[in-house]
């Protein structure tokens, strides 16, 4: 896998037109091995839990402003073990948060701890954070 190491280098990989979704974990090979889980019911997933990095068609900002929006929603699964990776694959359902769960799982890019933190300041720069819709 290779290393993504700017905001931009991602936002520029997720228009090329091929669905790259995000995860947050051990990496590909440790998530060979397990299942996701909803922690609330302790069901068993029938895939990888991920987040979709390509903007959907109504979205009329900056690419970057999505891809940092996306980082951000698992950014709190980040621990010292584990870290953002990029991925492509077959979605086979939607898990509890109505994310995509993806099977068939090929590994495209790690992102350095600097993609994420320029994700965080540029967030938090462009987005009404902690407005809750209501």
């Amino acid at each position: 896998m290779f290393r993504i190491e700017s905001l931009a280098e991602l936002a520029e990989l997720a228009e090329l037109g091929e669905p790259l979704y995000v995860r947050y974990s051990k990496g590909p090979d440790a998530d060979r091995a397990e299942v996701s889980v909803d922690y609330e019911s302790g069901c068993r997933l029938p895939g990888l839990s991920v987040n979709r990095l390509d903007p959907q068609p109504w979205w009329d900002r900056p690419v970057e402003h999505w891809v940092a929006r996306q980082l951000r929603q698992y950014v709190h699964l980040a621990e010292e073990d584990r870290y953002a990776w990029v991925l492509t694959g077959a979605v086979v359902g939607r898990g509890p948060d109505c994310e995509p769960l993806l099977m068939s799982v090929r590994p495209i890019a790690r992102l350095s701890d600097q993609v994420v933190d320029e994700a965080t300041r540029l967030y938090r720069q462009v987005f009404d954070v902690g407005d809750d819709g209501t």
